[in-house]
């Protein structure tokens, strides 16, 4: 059995712990900006942008790692009990959905962060279904879903700008 490369572990780590971080502000600069969009729930999904970079610089794993810790770690920081369920249930979905149109390579990022985006909603209203015990509040999927679009494609076109310049990480 090869023994690993200590110097590309330590990269690795510090590379995982560099976005988990970047992911942590971004969250929190989020959470701070005061609601600035014609609809209640919307945001822009700054963080969105690292788990980009996270899957295409360091793969589907490093994705799904950062994104998960992330949720975990703005639950506990700055959140409740109902924001991590919402949130897991979105950023899960959408990291998923994102690292299936990776893998199948014909997607572009701004396509990828486009379906990212809209499934993240996606999986916040089933989340709110089975808390209110209710298909009724599915009317707002319509409404997520074109902020899902405009939101997936600005963080899109900003994320493929920085994985074009930012090296690949150590894996």
């Amino acid at each position: 059995m090869k023994k690993p490369d200590s110097r590309r572990t330590v990269r690795s780590v510090a590379s995982h712990g560099l976005l988990i971080a970047l992911a942590l502000i971004l969250s929190y600069v989020e959470a701070r900006v005061p609601a600035f969009f014609a609809f209640p729930g919307m945001k822009l999904g700054l963080t969105n942008i690292v788990v980009l970079i996270a899957l295409y610089r360091m793969g589907g794993v490093s994705a799904m790692t950062v994104n998960l810790l992330r949720i975990v770690l703005v639950s506990l920081l700055f959140g409740t009990f109902s924001s991590f369920v919402y949130s897991m249930a979105g950023g899960m979905l959408s990291t998923t959905v994102m690292l299936l149109l990776r893998y199948i390579g014909k997607f572009r990022p701004v396509t990828v962060s486009i379906a990212g985006g809209v499934s993240h909603n996606v999986g916040q209203i089933i989340a709110a279904m089975v808390i209110m015990s209710t298909a009724g509040i599915g009317w707002y999927l319509s409404v997520l879903w074109f902020t899902g679009l405009i939101s997936g494609a600005l963080i899109g076109i900003l994320g493929s700008l920085l994985i074009k310049r930012l090296p690949s990480p150590p894996a």
